[in-house]
C-alpha cells in the first residue's frame, strides 16, 4: 500500500513530530511519502526532526498556511504529484493540507491527465485534525469561510476524518457540524518515549544553564510564541502570583520556545515588572534535557487539540496546569477534589483552569507551588498515563488498525 501523507509546513510543534513518525515507523510495510509546504519567516523549521528520523520530505513551495492564488498551484502539483505516486491513500494533516490535499484528491478520484471525466480511481482521503481553526485564530469571517470548506470537503471527498481525543471530536462533529459521525475516529498522538526513559538524571545541566539554584522552583512554558498559545495570559498570572505571594520561597519562570510575538512578549515583562523572575530561552532541540529541569509544566491556549508539550511533561513525571480547552481536557482527566468554590480543578492529572483567567491560573499555580503531595501526585498518574496510553508504537499499531479498517490492507 502507498500513502501520500500531506501536512501544510514541518514548523515547530506535535503535528510535524506526529508526521514524521507516521512515515519513519510505517515504512517499508506501508510505503509512505511525507509532502508538505515550505516554513515561511518566523517560523522555525522542524526540517531537521525528519533528517533524524531518516525521512526526506517532498516539498510544494507555494503550499502556506493562508489562503492565498497559490493554492490553486498547490491543487494542480498534489494532482500531478499523485498521478506518478498513485497513492492508496492521501492522509491529510493540519487544516490547508485538508483543503488543498481534498481539492487534489477529489480531481485524482475523477478526473485523467488531459482533464477528462472518467471512471474513478480506487483511492481513500483521510484527515486528520490535531486542533481546529473554527475558534480563537480569526475573525467570525474567515472563520465561516473555513468551516464551509471543511463541511464541504468533509461531505464530499473525505472518506475518514481522525481526531486525537473525545473532546475535539464532540467540538468539530457535534458543535461546528462538519463529518457525519460515522465518519470520526479517535488515534491518540504517540511519542518516542524512549527519548525520556533516564528523566530523572537529566535536568541538573538546564537549570545550571539558567542559573537556578537547587531550593527555586522552576515554572515552565512550551510552545511557539503566536496568539494562539496566549502567553499574555501566562506573563498576567505570573504578575499576579508574584503580587498574591510576595513572601513565596522563590519561583522562576521560563519561557521555551520563539515566534513573532516574542519581542512584544518581553516588553511586556518588562512593564509587570517580572525582568528578573521571568527568562526567554528561546527554542529548544533537547525536550529530553529541559522537561525534568522544570517542576511545573504550564499551558495556556485557547484552542488545542492535544498538545503534545503536556504529554511531553506527564512522560518526564512533570505536574501540568493547563487552560481546559480541546483535548486538554481529555488529557487531565476527572476532576478528583471534592474541594469546592475553587477558581481551578484539580484533575486526575493535572490542574484545569477556565480560559484566559488569570486569576483563577494565578491560584492554581501557587496551589501547585506549596503541595509539594499534590505535585508528587499529579506528576505520577500523568507518567502512568501516558506510558499507557501515548506511546509512538500504539499510534503505529492504531494506524495500521484504521487502513485495514478501510479496506487498505497490503
Amino acid at each position: 500500500m502507498k500513502i501520500l501523507r500531506i501536512i501544510a509546513r514541518l514548523n515547530v510543534g506535535g503535528p510535524a513530530k506526529h508526521v514524521v513518525w507516521l512515515t519513519s515507523g510505517l515504512n517499508p510495510e506501508h510505503e509512505t511519502v511525507l509532502v508538505a509546504g515550505t516554513v515561511p519567516p518566523g517560523e522555525e523549521d522542524m526540517g531537521y526532526f525528519a533528517t533524524e528520523q531518516g525521512v526526506t520530505p517532498r516539498f510544494v513551495r507555494e503550499m502556506s498556511r493562508e489562503i492565498s492564488p497559490r493554492d490553486a498551484v498547490t491543487v494542480w502539483k498534489l494532482f500531478r504529484l499523485f498521478l506518478s505516486e498513485k497513492p492508496d491513500v492521501v492522509h491529510t494533516h493540519t487544516a490547508k493540507a485538508g483543503s488543498v490535499g481534498g481539492v487534489a484528491g477529489f480531481l485524482y478520484r475523477w478526473l485523467t491527465p488531459a482533464g477528462i471525466v472518467g471512471r474513478p480511481r480506487t483511492c481513500r482521503v483521510v484527515h486528520t485534525y490535531h486542533g481546529h481553526i473554527f475558534h480563537g485564530y480569526y475573525g467570525p469571517l474567515k472563520t465561516s469561510l473555513f468551516l464551509r470548506i471543511e463541511r464541504t470537503l468533509a461531505n464530499l471527498v473525505t472518506d475518514c476524518i481522525v481526531v486525537v481525543s473525545e473532546q475535539q471530536r464532540r467540538e468539530i462533529n457535534e458543535t461546528f457540524g462538519v463529518g457525519r459521525s460515522d465518519q470520526f475516529r479517535i488515534v491518540p498522538l504517540g511519542l518516542d518515549l524512549d527519548v525520556f526513559a533516564d528523566w530523572r538524571a537529566r535536568g541538573a545541566a538546564f537549570r545550571e544553564e539558567l542559573g537556578v539554584q537547587s531550593d527555586e522552583l522552576l515554572v515552565g512554558i512550551v510552545g511557539r510564541l503566536t496568539e494562539i498559545k496566549n502567553h499574555d495570559l501566562f506573563l498576567r498570572a505570573v504578575a499576579r502570583f508574584v503580587e498574591l505571594h510576595p513572601t513565596q520561597r522563590k519561583v522562576r519562570f521560563v519561557v521555551i520556545g520563539d515566534g513573532g510575538l516574542r519581542q512584544e512578549l518581553v516588553d511586556q515583562v518588562s512593564e509587570l515588572g517580572l525582568a528578573e523572575t521571568v527568562t526567554f530561552a528561546g527554542n529548544r532541540t533537547d525536550p529530553e534535557s529541559f522537561y525534568p529541569a522544570l517542576d511545573v509544566v504550564a499551558l495556556t491556549s485557547r484552542n488545542e487539540g492535544t498538545p503534545l508539550t503536556l504529554i511531553e511533561a506527564m512522560a518526564n513525571a512533570r505536574p501540568v496546569i493547563a487552560t481546559a480547552v480541546g483535548g486538554v481536557v481529555d488529557l487531565l482527566g476527572d476532576c478528583i477534589s471534592g474541594e469546592r468554590n475553587l477558581p481551578y480543578v484539580i484533575c486526575h492529572r493535572g490542574i484545569s483552569v477556565p480560559p484566559n483567567n488569570a486569576e483563577a491560573f494565578a491560584s492554581g499555580l501557587a496551589r501547585l507551588v506549596t503541595d509539594v503531595r499534590l505535585r508528587e501526585e499529579l506528576a505520577l498518574n500523568g507518567l502512568q498515563y501516558v506510558e499507557q496510553m501515548h506511546s509512538k508504537e500504539r499510534l503505529l499499531d492504531d494506524m495500521r488498525a484504521l487502513y485495514r479498517e478501510l479496506g487498505l490492507q497490503t
